[in-house]
Parts: structure tokens; sequence; C-alpha cells
């Protein structure tokens, strides 16, 4: 075969496979025809003039993110740093715009996004920064759609997804902080402390009177058992001096018993004679007899000063 058909051959075989290209999805080629901008083509099996058309770059239609992070002070005179997150992408009407107004558009939004947080941070304090992050955002988004919606950009979102103030500042918000945890942790301790006194003296209270009321209960049934006593035995012709006397032997004597059955209990000296108890009821005989004397000799002396006048 003539090598200079097989040269013709090679040629036309590779310009006409240099004719097709392919453009990924979520992509627009950029062709040029002689040095100038030609057409913008989309995603899929493309043409173009070999030797004429050329590609001169592809953008990506797909969102992308950008981080910016800038220092700045506050309006208390606080350095903090703050991450900025911008989230956009390429409008596909405007791929012309994106491809030849700007060189470099992630310097372009991030001069942007400086000059916005620069002027809004200042006029907040560190506590408000932190607060109203998301009006620095949308502030930040509104300013960068006025201005890159012309260099065929969309800011999706913007984020500010850091706030780290100086690593001093930090230690003392967190003494603050743990200052007044400590605070509120001892009022609580004390508000537990106060309401443990004030149940427990509201239980002593109900305590004393519980017993109280059980002395008197005890003392009231005493006094009833006593007075039947008494009653018996004024039945079987002993007075009611005799009866109390004998009442208090018994229990004298029912005492010491008592006393004598407890293993633990202390010493007690206690008249022990024979006529102990003799001598015991004389004794409370003749201060009856006495008091009733005393009592009728007073009846006896009002009655008589009552007549008198």
């Amino acid at each position: 075969m003539n090598p200079t058909l097989i040269i013709i051959i090679v040629f036309v075989l590779f310009v006409f496979l240099s004719s097709f290209f392919v453009v990924k999805q979520q992509t627009s080629a950029i062709v040029e025809r002689f040095g100038k901008f030609h057409s913008v083509k989309p995603s899929g099996l493309q043409l173009k003039i070999p030797l004429v058309d050329k590609i001169s770059g592809r953008l990506s239609l797909k969102i992308q993110q950008l981080d910016v992070i800038i220092e700045t002070k506050t309006l208390d005179d606080v350095f903090v740093r703050l991450k900025v997150s911008v989230q956009y992408r390429v409008i596909s009407q405007k791929v012309y715009d994106a491809f030849y107004k700007l060189d470099y558009p992630h310097e372009q939004i991030t001069s942007y996004v400086f000059d916005v947080v620069r002027a809004e941070v200042p006029k907040m304090k560190l506590d408000d920064v932190f607060v109203k992050k998301d009006d620095i955002a949308l502030a930040v988004k509104a300013e960068l759609n006025d201005a890159m919606a012309d260099y065929g950009f969309d800011i999706i979102k913007t984020l500010v997804t850091d706030i780290d103030p100086d690593a001093q500042v930090k230690e003392a918000m967190n003494r603050i902080n743990a200052a007044d945890r400590e605070k509120t942790a001892a009022q609580f301790e004390g508000d537990a402390a106060r309401i443990l006194i004030v149940e427990k003296a509201k239980a002593e209270a109900e305590s004393k009177r519980l017993q109280g009321q059980g002395i008197a209960d005890q003392r009231r049934e005493i006094a009833r058992g006593l007075e039947e006593s008494v009653e018996v035995l004024n039945k079987v012709g002993i007075n009611s001096q005799e009866a109390s006397a004998l009442i208090v032997v018994t229990q004298h004597y029912d005492t010491l018993q008592a006393i004598g059955s407890e293993t633990n209990s202390n010493l007690i000296l206690l008249p022990n004679s024979p006529q102990a108890g003799s001598n015991m009821l004389n004794d409370m005989v003749a201060s009856f007899a006495a008091s009733n004397q005393i009592g009728e000799a007073m009846k006896e002396a009002k009655l008589n000063k009552k007549n008198n006048k």
C-alpha cells in the first residue's frame, strides 16, 4: 500500500475522532473558535470542528463549598476568629459570565466575606456574636448574592460554622461559667439543707404533740382506773381516804416488783421494813385527815365572814 495513502487515512481518522468529545454530567464545556468564544456545550456527546474549535475549559455545575477564616475584633475589644462556609454554584444560564468575567472566583468570594464580617462583628459584643451568628451569615449571603450574581454565581447558603475567641478569653469565660455553676449548686444545697431542717423540726413538733397526747391519755386512764378502784372499795365499807391510801401502797409494792424484775435497773433505796407499808398508810391517812380539817375550817371561816356582812 502506498505510504502516502496510509498517512492520509490516518490523518482523516484522527480528524474524525477529534471531532467528538464527551462532557460529563453536571459540567459545561466552553468552546472557542480561533480564540473567540463560540458556544457552551452541555453534558453528553458533543461535536466540534477539528483544528478550528478548541475546548477552552470546563465548569462544574455542582454545589461547591468555600471555607473562609476571618479574624476580627468585637465591640468589647475581644479578638475572635470566625469560620464562614459559603456554598455556591455556577448558574447554568450564565456559564459564559462565570468563565470569562472572573479568573479567581474563590478570591472574589473571600474578599466579600471579609468585608461583611469585619463590618458586622465590630458592632456586636462577644456574647452577641454567638447569639446572632445567623444574622451574620444572612448578611454575608445578601452581600454575596448581589455581588456574585453578575458573575454567574448563585450563593446557596452561608454558615458561620465556628467562633473561636482568644485563648485567654475562653479560659476566663470557662471560669465564669464554672463559678456560676458552683453558685447554683451551693444555692440548691442550701435550699435542700433548709428543707431538711424545717421538715425535721416539723417532725419533732409532731412527735412531741403526739407524745404529750399519749401522756395525757395515759393519765386520764390511770385516773379513771383509780376512780373505779375507789368505788369498788367503798362498796365493801372502806372510805375514800382509806381506799386512796390502800391504792398508793399497792402501787408502791408494784413498783418495787417491777424494778426487781429488770436486770439492768439502777439501785433505788426505799423503805423496806415490815412497818414501812403501815407507816406510809398511817401517814397518808393522817395527811388526808389534816387536809379535810383544814378544808372544813376554811369553809366555816368563809361562811362566818359571809354571815357577818
